[in-house]
């Protein structure tokens, strides 16, 4: 049996009266890719932050190599030892360089001409891992799309300086790449722990999990509740032993919207072909990350919001910078777009309000014991329901989604796929820009995208990962 990277024994933590770690056991080999699933809220970041040294456990221990700790565990300890973590919230300073970023975690960059190697090795990294990734060393970090930000703080997670790389934690590191940059990270998780390394993938995708981990570990209200090798579950074993029931999604069929285009909006960057919506419609934005759909929507946004004034709203995939208001409660959030709608006498009816944040707790399945409590309370998925929320809660005809479904666990994925498709029936138009091929099944229509233009309009029935790729990459627009 392979040697033990690291072990957790018994480990509790609880944050006031809600115990997100019920004596977890939990043992990484050496060299072993290690797949963690549960829904949000199941326990699985408040143990990566225990493994990260960012948390003292309120109980339970902690091993190295076999051997238990005879330190204190810290952040600095876990880097001192070897083990480097990539949370699903980036944590690169977004007013340093790249290159910059590289030396906060590794001290041992120091002295003359340190910028110079932090440069080398940064670029190096990039280059192993993300071939013709377009990002430059020098580049600052809130100038990058979301997508170049996940790869510069993969890269410098993997980065080393001195001491080898013990245990490297991966938390949804997907969420913000195309399928591409993704196949690239998944390949090169393959090649680093046939080097010795361990790591830890934690992932909503479950096709990513069976495909690259060696075992997987599922978590449900902060305790482990399966252990086995990848190979001997299925997604739909892997869904029930969450608590979810798998639910097969039959590929779309292309349906004939009628009536005039709510939508029609032309790429400010280039291209001659245009995006058209109808009303009902569902349509997806593909193609490689960072090719202007984002800058789409916003577009369409600014426009339906100075023609109709209060007729769209949008659901932001980057919740730290544009969708949560950090220091509002969490039915606040959910509130926000209906304030309008819950006046009273020229006031905010409060008790309609608490009633509309209650009502969409449950509707997303918010994990929280009190909707009053801060937006920060929440892990990141259920930030991302709570946007959900705002936007479906509000009077918007038209929904525009910027790769929402960031670290949403899949059985609120399920729910929410419904609910798209059922206010759709009602008459709403959704326009949803994804970086998941497979959620594409759930459109009638998708525009792919490349260099900021248009470059192909696909039906329900075309929409695979082989066309959206072939139009990613071909040399011409269609």
């Amino acid at each position: 049996m392979a040697s033990e990277a690291i072990r957790l024994d018994g480990v509790e933590k609880s944050f006031g009266a809600v115990r997100a770690l019920a004596g977890v056991d939990l043992v990484v080999a050496a060299g072993e890719c290690l797949g963690l699933v549960g829904h949000n809220g199941a326990g699985k970041s408040t143990l990566m932050h225990v493994l990260s040294g960012n948390l003292t456990p309120s109980a339970g221990t902690l091993s190295l190599g076999g051997q238990p700790l005879t330190h204190a565990w810290t952040a600095a300890a876990a880097q001192a030892e070897g083990v480097r973590c990539v949370f699903q919230e980036l944590s690169l300073c977004p007013n340093l360089t790249v290159a910059e970023n590289v030396r906060i975690v590794h001290r041992a960059l120091k002295g003359f001409g340190w910028k110079a190697r932090a440069r080398a090795l940064i670029r190096q990294k990039l280059d192993q891992i993300f071939p013709g990734h377009g990002i430059d060393p020098d580049d600052e970090i809130a100038g990058l799309a979301i997508g170049q930000r996940q790869m510069a703080e993969i890269a410098r997670a993997f980065t080393v300086t001195e001491g080898p790389l013990r245990l490297v934690i991966l938390d949804e590191p997907t969420s913000s790449l195309d399928a591409v940059t993704a196949q690239q990270l998944l390949a090169y998780v393959k090649a680093e722990t046939a080097r010795g390394t361990s790591i830890i993938l934690i992932s909503h995708l479950l096709g990513e999990i069976l495909s690259t981990a060696d075992r997987i570990v599922v978590m449900k209200d902060g305790k482990t509740v399966a252990d086995r090798k990848a190979a001997d579950f299925t997604r739909n074993s892997l869904v029930a032993a969450m608590g979810s029931e798998a639910r097969e999604h039959a590929r779309g069929v292309e349906r004939t919207a009628t009536g005039e285009a709510l939508v029609k909006a032309l790429p400010r960057t280039g291209g001659t072909a245009a995006l058209e919506a109808r009303k009902g419609e569902v349509i997806g934005l593909t193609g490689l990350a960072g090719h202007g759909q984002t800058r789409m929507l916003l577009q369409i946004y600014e426009r339906r919001q100075a023609q109709v004034q209060g007729a769209s709203a949008f659901i932001a995939g980057d919740r730290q910078s544009d969708g949560a208001f950090n220091l509002w409660s969490i039915g606040r959030n959910i509130t926000a777009r209906s304030l309008k709608a819950l006046r009273k006498g020229g006031l905010i009816d409060l008790a309609a309000e608490q009633r509309l944040a209650e009502e969409w707790k449950v509707r997303m399945a918010i994990r929280t014991p009190d909707v009053n409590n801060n937006i920060l309370t929440l892990s990141g998925g259920n930030q991302q329901k709570a946007l959900f929320a705002r936007a479906l809660a509000s009077d918007a005809t038209i929904i525009l989604m910027d790769d929402p479904m960031r670290g949403v666990d899949i059985g609120t994925k399920q729910e929410v796929y419904a609910m798209i498709r059922a206010e759709a029936e009602k008459g709403r138009t959704f326009i949803w820009y994804t970086t998941e091929i497979e959620e594409l099944t759930h459109c009638d229509r998708a525009y792919v995208f490349r260099d900021g233009a248009i470059v192909a309009s696909l039906a329900a029935g075309d929409l695979t990962e082989e066309k959206v790729l072939q139009a990613s990459f071909a040399e011409h627009a269609a």
